[in-house]
């Protein structure tokens, strides 16, 4: 008996872990257990207090994630596509990882791909990546979270276009309107993200946490509130251990070494 592929092959690259999606034959197409093995994934790593950055990345060259497999659409009824959307949802578990979580966008990257994307904190593109929402042509609208993710990263202009018109844009594009943050060449988009990764990993994980927090909550809270949540950040940073390695390092002239408390 041929035992089935691992769906998420892990990584680990000092306190970097990758994560690549693992079904190149079908684009790396969002089907229920390739979710489900995602979230555990995420799951184990939130337990890990020496992951400090993961990259989210599809394997093969073609792909980061076409899209939700569309297989599973076609003998579901409403009902049952209503179960299927019930309990923990991957793109808020990515969303509500600790960490900072980078998508190395190695390929197309479309439908629940860039919700996929849109949910990491930074993205960045390989120069032959293409990006859409074309739920339009099928009759829907996204369900990952594009509708209310999509204009928080590049204004409801811009997402508009995507949602309404379902086309696709270039990697060019893509960093134009802000969608990512960076370009790259093919074979430099997975090794740009691990770089990036690890400069953060070098950071307090205590601040960076804290920074991303304060960072995502800036987009629903008018800014007096946004201030006082960022006040009541910085001081529970200032009463870190990461805090006082970071002074004393600094004062000695030397590279500071968190301890992630």
């Amino acid at each position: 008996m041929v035992s089935e592929p691992d769906l998420v092959l892990r990584e680990r690259i000092g306190a970097v872990e990758v994560l690549t999606l693992n079904r190149p034959d079908k684009r790396n197409a969002l089907n229920t257990p390739l979710r489900e093995e995602l979230v555990r994934a995420l799951d184990a790593l939130a337990e890990d207090s020496t992951v400090r950055a993961i990259v989210i990345t599809g394997a093969g060259e073609k792909a980061f994630v076409a899209g939700a497999d569309i297989t599973e659409f076609a003998g579901r009824d409403v009902a049952e596509q209503v179960a299927a959307m019930q309990g923990r949802r991957v793109y808020d578990v990515v969303a509500a990882v600790e960490c900072p979580v980078i998508a190395a966008i190695n390929g197309v990257c479309l439908g629940g791909g860039l919700e996929l994307a849109l949910a990491c904190d930074i993205r960045i593109a390989s120069s032959g990546a293409r990006f859409g929402q074309p739920e339009v042509n099928l009759g829907l609208i996204p369900g990952g979270g594009a509708t209310q993710r999509l204009p928080r990263v590049i204004g409801l202009g811009a997402a508009l276009r995507l949602l309404l018109t379902g086309d696709l844009v270039d990697a060019a594009e893509a960093l134009r309107v802000g969608l990512v943050e960076e370009i790259t060449d093919p074979a430099g988009c997975l090794p740009r993200a691990i770089a990036v990764a690890e400069r953060i990993a070098l950071n307090s994980p205590v601040a960076v946490a804290a920074a991303k927090r304060a960072a995502a909550a800036a987009l629903g809270l008018p800014l007096a509130a946004g201030l006082d949540l960022e006040r009541a950040a910085f001081l529970a940073c200032f009463g870190a251990d990461d805090r006082a390695e970071g002074i004393a390092a600094f004062l000695e002239k030397r590279s500071p070494r968190f301890p992630g408390r």
